[in-house]
């Protein structure tokens, strides 16, 4: 049985870990919380709290080899992911039994893909990409490294989710549609047009509200 650590310790580490969890051979060692160093030295959901960061190297030399981020935020989940690579892990994949993927769908390492999800023929799938709880990924998308993809979300087919985005819970993008790198799609939104990389936008149809402001 393969020995992993989960590097979060929130709502979306739940859902990794539960995913996790149902995988016969890998077992969670313990959880990687750099944001809350009060919590470190107990227990979140019968997992213990490890430290932060710099219990990473240590186990490491322990000889454990296998991680994965369990981290919402897109941004933050790409930075430890790859941070977590250049340490020479290797980061899973977490894919729930009660989703429904094609045979021929290419899924990246440090993608999770949670229950109730379904992803159709030819759609590529990057890394470090969220499908959350009982979202569509249509034939022949392509979902770059860094999505994350809400609950319930629905993605028609041949779209395009650029690096980065984050499409919020129960939006509709239709088919053939091109989501900018970095673009927030709004909760409900419907999109029926091409949306610009590093944008908020959101409404039925969905429109652009705001540019994101890049050095925050």
């Amino acid at each position: 049985m393969q020995k992993i650590i989960v590097w979060g310790a929130s709502g979306h580490a739940l859902v990794v870990i539960d995913a996790l969890a149902q995988q016969t051979n890998y077992s969670i060692v313990g959880l990687i919380d750099d944001i809350n160093p009060q919590l470190h030295g107990s227990y979140f959901h019968g997992l213990p709290i490890l430290g932060g960061r710099e219990q990473v190297t240590i186990l490491k030399e322990q000889g454990i080899n296998c991680a994965f981020v369990a981290i919402g935020n897109n941004q933050a989940r790409i930075r430890e992911s790859n941070y977590l690579r250049s340490l020479s892990f290797d980061l899973l994949t977490a894919i729930h039994p009660r989703a429904i993927i094609a045979p021929d769908v290419n899924i990246g390492s440090g993608t999770v893909i949670c229950a109730g999800a379904v992803v159709t023929p030819a759609a590529q799938i990057g890394q470090d990409v969220i499908i959350n709880t009982s979202a569509s990924v249509d034939h022949e998308c392509i979902v770059e490294d860094g999505v994350h993809i809400g609950p319930g979300v629905h993605i028609g087919g041949r779209a395009t989710i650029k690096h980065g985005a984050w499409i919020g819970i129960g939006a509709v993008v239709s088919d053939r549609i091109t989501i900018g790198m970095n673009t927030i799609v709004g909760a409900g939104s419907v999109v029926v047009r091409d949306i610009p990389p590093g944008v908020v936008a959101y409404g039925v149809p969905a429109k652009i509200m705001r540019k994101i402001d890049q050095s925050a």
